[in-house]
């Protein structure tokens, strides 16, 4: 065992040693050692030249002298808010290596099988949008366009692309471009009809100038912005402009066309099943933009499957074979994370607490049929549920508790009750539903018929259900477990035909409360208002919240909604995970908040993090010499701390105009 100890320190020192690209002079000059190794490539031969002919008023140069005149609008990111676009002491250069559990079926970023996460992390380093999302605000900012325009009824946009945007082949990025993806798109033959859903919802872009697109709406709701301005990665119209979708499909398989984006995949760095590598361009057009500059700092970054094996996953990470590794389960982080390397400082552990939506789990209440058509009862089976208990001993209380539809994110109303455990409450609570005798075996009665209710679960969650059942037991309370298939117990929730179920639904960045507890789909089968939830307020917000294009305003929409939805109580909720753990071999810079706002895990380790060379050379040094490393702070709040101060900043702000 010591002998494979010293192995797996060798090949990590070995690879330490490779990423800085130095070596060790005679008179063991630092300086000498803490460069870092230099991937990076130019893509461009010939890049166009500056486009002189194009007017102001065409989205040429000097658009920006006229852009108020024409109604056009754009973002400046202030001095303060640098910070939330990458360290400002950011270094480039080295190679991050990480484990992914698949080989994508294609490397294209549309069309069938593209919608894989593999998929969409490459797209968001290979190509870009007309626009992006601020990390804080998630108000719209700059991409390739600098500018928008929105018409006075919401219903038709104008973008100007940046007449400095090029495509790594350096040919500059046209409105043609922009037409050219949206028709790729719309072609059924790319098989992926979710696609022409969501871009079926405008008529045919405009290419009204050189620089200047538009496009009008179908029907008006502010995600129409997101999905054509942010959401659609624009490909290049020199490439895709003749093809059709079967030609797409085909030919773009595992081979990637120019993008405009500050990575590109090089064919040799394709190995099929095994590995795929994407590496810095050092003439990325947008690099030296007070947004960018600090972004995207890893000259390559190499991606290595291991199909399906956290565990050896795990173990490539601690032998230094990947660089991070989220861990997933709480098992593991309990028991499992205490090694050699992590006591030493050589691994670092972080939790980092964000606003990334964590999804809601727990107990759904059919409110259409007693007993749960009674408020009473439902908030007694919420006082019931000892989650704290169950938190403890079944999940090393490493998650948090959900008092929210939107649990740790800034669409979580403040005001919500924190629901504890209380048995006497809940008893209470029945009593005044009539729910006051027990019969000769314990159970609760009411007008002879006793308290008894029945769930279906899969076999799988039977150890997160059971706890719940004897809780209930214990205060006359029978929960009937029955044992189903997946698609067995979604059928029932979507024919209404269950009395409680055990439900776990993903989180949202941007919400859609109407699908889940609009009026008009309470009593309708087949839609996620699975509960039953009828309330004219919730329904009037709703019909706000589609046509309202601020971000804003629609967060406090959303918190209102959340508060009804609380107080009518149609579910009790269970843990929430408002944290993401992370290890990592200590050799990284990164901003003092680890990760995005809304990202809140790895994914963020692309974009902002870099290699500090001081903390390679001294990750290096205590290998070798066998040495301790400062061991950081294990929870990073930023981002719990910063809403914060914003929830108490806005109590302030409407205070202040509440007393004028």
């Amino acid at each position: 065992m010591h002998y494979k100890i010293n192995m797996n320190i060798l090949i990590l020192f070995v690879a330490v040693v490779f990423l800085i690209g130095g070596c060790r002079s005679e008179k063991d000059d630092r300086s000498d050692r803490v460069e870092l190794r230099k991937f990076s490539i130019k893509t461009i031969e010939t890049s166009a030249q500056k486009d002189t002919e194009t007017s102001p008023e065409q989205g040429g140069y000097g658009f920006e002298d006229a852009a108020d005149s024409l109604g056009f609008q754009t973002s400046v990111i202030t001095e303060d808010e640098q910070k939330f676009f990458g360290g400002t002491n950011a270094k480039k250069g080295g190679m991050l290596t990480s484990v992914v559990s698949r080989f994508p079926p294609t490397l294209r970023t549309y069309g069938q099988n593209s919608n894989y996460l593999e998929n969409s992390q490459m797209n968001a380093l290979i190509y870009e949008g007309l626009m992006d999302l601020h990390s804080v605000t998630m108000e719209f900012i700059p991409r390739l366009a600098t500018h928008w325009k929105l018409s006075d009824d919401k219903m038709q946009f104008w973008f100007r692309i940046n007449p400095d945007a090029r495509w790594s082949d350096g040919k500059p990025v046209i409105s043609d471009d922009v037409v050219a993806t949206w028709r790729l798109l719309m072609d059924e033959t790319i098989l992926f009809p979710s696609t022409q859903l969501t871009y079926g919802k405008f008529e045919v872009p405009v290419a009204e100038s050189k620089y200047i697109v538009s496009v009008k709406c179908k029907e008006m709701n502010w995600r129409n912005l997101i999905y054509f301005g942010v959401s659609m990665s624009i490909l290049p119209a020199h490439y895709i402009e003749n093809l059709t979708g079967v030609d797409y499909l085909e030919e773009y398989q595992f081979k990637m066309m120019p993008g405009s984006g500050p990575y590109i995949i090089l064919q040799e760095d394709i190995k099929n099943q095994i590995s795929y590598t994407i590496t810095r361009r050092s003439d990325y057009w947008d690099r030296d933009h007070p947004l960018k500059k600090n972004m995207y700092n890893f000259d390559k970054i190499k991606f290595i499957v291991v199909k399906d094996n956290t565990s050896l996953e795990f173990e490539k990470f601690k032998k230094g074979e990947q660089d991070f590794y989220m861990v997933s389960q709480a098992r593991r982080w309990a028991e499992e994370t205490d090694f050699d390397a992590t006591k030493k400082g050589w691994i670092q552990k972080r939790k980092i607490y964000s606003q990334k939506p964590s999804g809601t789990s727990g107990y759904i209440f059919n409110m259409r049929r007693p007993p749960f058509d009674d408020k009473r009862v439902r908030y007694a089976f919420c006082y019931l549920f000892n989650r704290r208990r169950m938190n403890e001993e079944m999940y090393y209380s490493e998650y948090g508790y959900a008092n929210s539809v939107y649990s740790g994110t800034v669409y979580e109303n403040p005001n919500n009750e924190k629901t504890e455990y209380d048995p006497e409450k809940a008893m209470q609570l029945l009593t005044e539903a009539g729910w006051t005798e027990r019969n000769q075996e314990g159970w609760l009665v009411k007008d002879g018929t006793p308290f008894q209710v029945s769930i279906g679960v899969q076999k799988v969650i039977d150890y997160m259900v059971t706890p719940y059942q004897q809780m209930l037991r214990e205060y006359g309370i029978d929960l009937q477990i029955t044992f189903m298939d997946g698609n067995t117990l979604w059928d029932m929730l979507m024919e209404r035909n269950f009395e409680i179920s055990y439900f776990s639904l993903t989180g949202l960045i941007f919400p859609n409360p109407e699908t889940s507890s609009h009026s008009s789909l309470a009593d309708q089968n087949n839609n996620n208002n699975f509960s039953g939830i009828k309330n004219a307020r919730i329904d009037e917000l709703c019909e706000l919240y589609d046509k309202e294009f601020s971000q804003q305003k629609r967060v406090e929409m959303i918190r209102e909604i959340d508060g009804i939805l609380m107080d009518i109580r149609p579910f009790a909720l269970s843990t929430a995970r408002l944290n993401q753990r992370l290890m990592f071999w200590d050799k990284f810079g990164f901003p003092e908040y680890m990760a995005d706002r809304y990202v809140g895990d790895y994914e963020s380790i692309y974009k902002l993090w870099w290699f500090e060379p001081d903390k390679v050379n001294a990750l290096s040094e205590a290998m070798e010499n066998d040495t301790t490393l400062p061991i950081g702070e294990l929870e990073n709040k930023f981002w719990m701390h910063y809403l914060e101060k914003e929830l108490a900043d806005q109590a302030k702000s409407e205070e202040s105009q509440n007393e004028h």
